[in-house]
């Protein structure tokens, strides 16, 4: 049954998640306001990921409760997926295919067909800014055009909510910037609401009106970037509000790790 607060988005209630004996997430309760660019950042293990499997439906909660779009993610997960986007953290066009392929294929497993799938398919390919490589394979394109592809893709059927992990990691600043660019253009031209998880301090002050920190499962604090970065001190930057709050500092192992994993994608895919 859907929500009756349409100006919320996201909304979580002491949301858990426990693999075994570890908890991954511990009563997170957060909500996120439509028309949002919203960051969840924090160390690897602080629960970001499973936070946005949880409410992209992939995962199901240990316990608490979450809504997206109105609808609960547990008893409505068909009503969340026709509503949201996903890109994941690895890039997962196929290779195989030409990006006209992979939008079409996308396309017809949000469910459109005839002329309605033509004009999105075409409409995906000018905004990833594609059109002139719309019929080479996939395996060709660098890992920024594969990011635009795949946010093109998740965007085909207009959804109201785009969950986005690590959209950015392993790519170089132009790519990133263009990245961030296709991101305020959907805020902007169709209201939509985007959550990222994101490691890079950059990506957050340019993109995020609000963000979250979490911190071993738990959120460690809530707010936008500027009123943070001021709490912390007259001089400090995101990368100071995430020490702070996470006790942890940027460059982490698992950091540059996942950066290798992420650019040897990009690598099989090119």
């Amino acid at each position: 049954m859907a929500a009756t607060n349409n100006s919320i988005a996201i909304a979580t209630v002491d949301l858990c998640k426990r693999f075994n004996h570890v908890t991954a997430l511990d009563r997170l309760t957060l909500s996120v306001a439509r028309g949002q660019i919203f960051g969840l950042l924090g160390p690897n293990g602080a629960g970001k990921s499973t936070t946005i499997k949880i409410l992209t439906t992939l995962l199901e909660a240990s316990s608490g409760r979450a809504t997206v779009a109105g609808f609960d993610v547990a008893a409505d997960p068909i009503e969340v997926r026709r509503r949201i986007g996903y890109v994941p953290q690895l890039l997962s066009a196929d290779g195989a295919l030409t990006a006209t392929e992979n939008l079409t294929l996308s396309a017809r497993l949000y469910g459109l067909h005839g002329a309605r799938l033509k004009t999105r398919v075409h409409e995906a390919l000018a905004f990833a800014g594609l059109e002139t490589v719309a019929h080479k394979l996939v395996r060709t394109f660098s890992g920024g055009m594969i990011r635009r592809l795949e946010v093109a893709q998740a965007t085909l059927h207009t959804p109201e909510i785009l969950f986005l992990d690590e959209p950015t990691i392993g790519l170089d600043p132009v790519a990133r910037r263009t990245v961030w660019e296709r991101l305020q253009q959907l805020r902007h031209s169709q209201g939509m609401t985007i959550l990222i998880t994101t490691h890079d301090m950059e990506e957050a002050d340019v993109l995020c009106d609000e963000l979250a920190i979490l911190h071993q499962g738990q959120l460690a604090v809530i707010g936008q970037p500027d009123a943070l970065k001021a709490q912390v001190g007259p001089q400090a930057d995101l990368a100071d509000v995430f020490a702070h709050f996470s006790g942890a500092v940027i460059e982490q192992e698992g950091y540059y790790r996942g950066i290798r994993q992420s650019r040897g994608t990009i690598q099989r895919l090119g």
